[in-house]
């Protein structure tokens, strides 16, 4: 099934500590209804898969995260509206309002005004009834119109409640014939008419049929029609009885409608009476003319007329409501319906389990659900800057608060949030499925979403992700397939965002991109269970892919190197390079990460390599002054190329840059070195003319016999040289520390040896075996090692071994893998495998 395009998710576990936050949105300024009002109002069943509690969810308006516990759990004496009980209680009363609405006209009507008769014991009763239900509405939570949170505060309630329709409810349950018999001892027209108000309670029966219709279990075609054949018998029946009422109280009994045609008609039977009204008024209605039964005096004229104005707009609606029945006004529910019917053939034509059936008509109700709220749809109507601005406040704390974009600029997050769609998503949906390879990244909104491990035969739950927290982005980083399948444990709002549009995103500014990737490596370091390598692309496949090779770039320029030597491990590419051409070692260089230019190194970078300006690694080095770096790698470049130094300075000469000069004359360069088409920097500044270069030069040595002018003034050369050799004193360059490249490497590898065995947590670590599989017999029988700390003595490490490895190894003698014996501590390196070989075993 195609994945959910209405939103959410997740919760953290024991291995993943996650961030969420809470937040109160405030949009619409419209009156709040009435808590009996709610056409729309729906069960809080997320976590059911039933397509009807899911037709019934209240969605919460885009970018609140709270709203999931508030509307659930109900606090103190408060009744929350979706409770089941609740909701039997309010059909019990609209059963007692059809009954009351019916019953009254016609006991005004036709029987006689006596407070003691059996139906108006049944009216006290059922207004009992109606009494209850205003007090148990002080304590009904209400559904806030612009939050679409569940407010249980009991003073707003009240308030609300006083504000709003306690009046016209309180009014529609007072018994005013009643009260009027007992302060005057007859029946009072006025009052009783009073009681008219009852109709107020009519509107329960609206709501019932609302939700009847959105019931994917009934047909709303039939239901509609109920509706308004409801209505239509109802106002018969009203007019029917306030018509007969008019003959009744008529002082004149033959010059009334039905007198004259049943002549003392007060003594007819209830039936006979009840039927001729409820027959005039339906001929009146349907303007069928007046054959039998008419206006007799002034009175019922008069009624005539407004009735029959009132039958004008009576019959427009009744021709309105099924024209848009049949035609345009149910269009969408129509297609609603379905899309329901079409997706129950398919499952039935195809044979589908009843638990994806289940999946496919939730999806499609909550989808139903989305669409009507038309959220998405007028944000993208609107004008860009204003789309953004709402996007912005909205979505911005939400994506604040995830891990990766902690510390990133605002600039980013308004881009990265302006291309962010937010989507319901139904529970126990797969939202990015394990080993797929996810185009898009999700943060979540609300709800709650567990992350799953298929990989065996029964699924795991590995975590559960929340408010703030982020999924999908492993797959974007490092283009690999995701670990895990992402499944919603109920209703969730989530935030989704193109791969593409991430890495876009990144790539606008390096600092962001450095900081955003510096956050992924922290976050995946701290969970223990994950390891680096599970993060990378599996035998070193697309490892030329621009993601993979943006990510290298990145951590070169972070300075995590063994983040690093991880990804070269991989078979990673060293010598990629960005759209300028500068590769890890040219950017390791230039920022003076040390550690990082010697991982490439030891993986076999080129050294050489330029970039689109012709700047290699070395003069990114020296130009930034970075001179630890440049002793490296002008020792390493040396020895493969003689022309090095004068490359340097011919480039440095050309470029009339005095400073690099300066930095590179500071290591003691020979200023008259050729580089490789047999010019010196002398001869190659006097021919671009730069005479402070030319100067420096000359002050610093340069043999100016084998210069030629190339143009130079030779006067001027010539003065240089007087003053050379009279000593003219001439800016000293800075000292640089008096040590020779092998010496330096041979000082940072002891630093670098003893601080690996002084730090507790990043010490050297080796494997021990007993004895080398080559002086065994049978190889295949090799006992398993240990994994120990290197020690700084060999004595420690071979009495070590004879404690791990159960012997005297007091004499044993120590080789690597490749069978050589190892007589130093110094040349031990991290995850050397080293084998304890006892000294008779290996004589023989």
């Amino acid at each position: 099934m195609e994945k959910s395009s209405v939103s959410y998710n997740s919760s953290s576990n024991s291995h993943m500590s996650w961030m969420g936050f809470q937040k109160n949105y405030h949009g619409s300024s419209e009156v709040p209804p009435h808590p009996h009002t709610r056409e729309d109002d729906e069960d809080e069943d997320g976590a059911s898969l039933n397509p009807r509690n899911l037709s019934k969810v209240i969605l919460p308006p885009l970018g609140v995260s709270n709203y999931h516990q508030n509307q659930i759990e109900p606090k103190g004496r408060i009744i929350s509206p979706m409770d089941s009980r609740y909701r039997c209680w309010e059909t019990f009363m609209t059963i007692l309002v059809a009954y009351s609405v019916w019953v009254y006209p016609f006991k005004i009507a036709f029987m006689k005004l006596s407070p003691r008769g059996g139906l108006y014991i049944a009216d006290n009763i059922v207004d009992i009834f109606f009494l209850i239900d205003i007090v148990l509405t002080f304590f009904v939570a209400y559904i806030d119109p612009r939050t679409q949170l569940l407010v249980q505060d009991s003073r707003k309630i009240t308030i609300r409640y006083l504000s709003t329709w306690f009046v016209m409810d309180l009014a529609s349950t007072i018994p005013f014939e009643a009260i009027g018999y007992l302060f005057t001892g007859r029946n009072n027209v006025s009052l009783c008419l009073l009681g008219m108000l009852r109709f107020w309670r009519l509107r329960r029966v609206k709501q019932l049929f609302t939700r009847l219709e959105k019931d994917i279990r009934f047909s709303y075609f039939w239901i509609r029609c109920a509706r308004l054949l409801s209505v239509t018998i109802f106002l018969v029946h009203c007019a029917g009885c306030l018509y007969y009422m008019l003959a009744d109280r008529y002082p004149q009994e033959g010059k009334t409608w039905i007198g004259a045609v049943i002549p003392n008609f007060r003594e007819a039977s209830l039936k006979i009476r009840y039927i001729s009204s409820i027959y005039w008024a339906m001929t009146t209605m349907t303007t069928v003319g007046y054959g039998d039964l008419h206006a007799v005096n002034s009175r019922e004229m008069i009624f005539n007329i407004f009735y029959m104005l009132f039958n004008l707009g009576l019959t427009a609606y009744l021709i309105g409501n099924m024209t848009n029945l049949v035609v345009e006004g149910t269009r969408r529910t129509m297609e609603f319906r379905n899309s329901i019917e079409s997706a129950s053939h398919f499952v039935c034509r195809n044979r589908l389990p009843q638990k994806l059936k289940e999946h496919i008509l939730a999806y499609m109700c909550l989808r139903f659900r989305a669409e009507s709220l038309n959220q998405q749809q007028l944000i993208e109507q609107l004008p860009k800057s204003i789309c953004n601005s709402i996007c912005q406040h909205l979505f911005l704390p939400t994506v604040e608060k995830v891990y990766l974009f902690k510390g990133v600029s605002r600039e980013i997050l308004l881009q990265l949030v302006a291309k962010m769609k937010a989507e319901y998503i139904p529970p126990r949906e797969d939202v990015i499925m394990q080993t797929e390879s996810p185009d898009d990244v999700y943060v979540v909104v609300s709800g709650e979403v567990e992350i799953i491990d298929c990989g065996k035969e029964e699924e795991r739950v590995m975590g559960t992700l929340r408010t703030g927290d982020i999924f999908g982005e492993v797959g974007a980083l490092c283009l690999r397939p995701q670990g895990f399948t992402f499944r919603t444990k109920t209703l969730s709002q989530l935030l989704r965002m193109k791969t593409s549009a991430l890495m876009e995103a990144m790539r606008t500014r390096e600092q962001d991109y450095i900081v955003m990737f510096k956050n992924f490596l922290q976050h995946y370091r701290e969970l223990k269970d994950l390891h680096i390598h599970d993060l990378l692309v599996e035998n070193g496949e697309d490892n030329g892919d621009s993601n993979m090779d943006s990510n290298l770039l990145a951590v070169a320029s972070s300075g995590n190197a063994a983040f690093l030597d991880e990804l070269l491990k991989a078979s990673l590419d060293p010598n990629v390079g960005d759209s300028k051409g500068r590769t890890p070692l040219h950017i390791a260089a230039s920022k003076g990460h040390e550690d990082c230019v010697l991982v490439l190194l030891k993986h076999g970078c080129n050294i050489n390599i330029q970039d689109m300006i012709g700047n290699t690694p070395l003069w990114d080095a020296i130009s930034t002054k970075h001179h630890s770096i440049f002793r490296i790698l002008y020792h390493c470049t040396s020895i493969s190329d003689p022309h090095t130094t004068g490359d340097l300075l011919c480039t440095a000469a050309k470029r009339n840059d005095l400073s690099t000069m300066k930095e590179l004359l500071s290591h003691g360069l020979n200023v008259d070195s050729k580089n490789r088409h047999g010019s010196t920097a002398l001869q190659i500044a006097m021919s671009e003319n730069h005479v402070e270069m030319v100067n420096l030069l000359v002050m610093n040595g340069a043999n100016v016999d084998q210069a030629s002018p190339n143009g130079f003034p030779m006067n001027t050369l010539d003065e240089m040289v007087k003053k050379r050799e009279v000593g003219h004193c001439i800016t000293m360059l800075e000292a640089v520390p008096d040590e020779t490249i092998e010496s330096y490497l041979r000082r940072k590898q002891e630093e670098e040896s003893k601080w690996g065995r002084s730090k507790g947590g990043n010490c050297l670590r080796v494997s021990i075996y007993r004895e080398h599989p080559v002086l065994r017999r049978n190889s295949c029988n090799m006992e398993a090692g240990k994994l120990i700390k290197l020690p700084t003595s060999l004595e420690e490490l071979k009495s070590i071994a004879g404690e791990k490895l159960g012997f005297d190894a007091r004499n044993a003698i120590i080789m690597n893998e490749e069978g050589a014996g190892i007589d130093s501590i110094e040349v031990i390196r991290d995850n050397d495998k080293l084998f304890i070989v006892n000294e008779v075993n290996f004589h023989n």
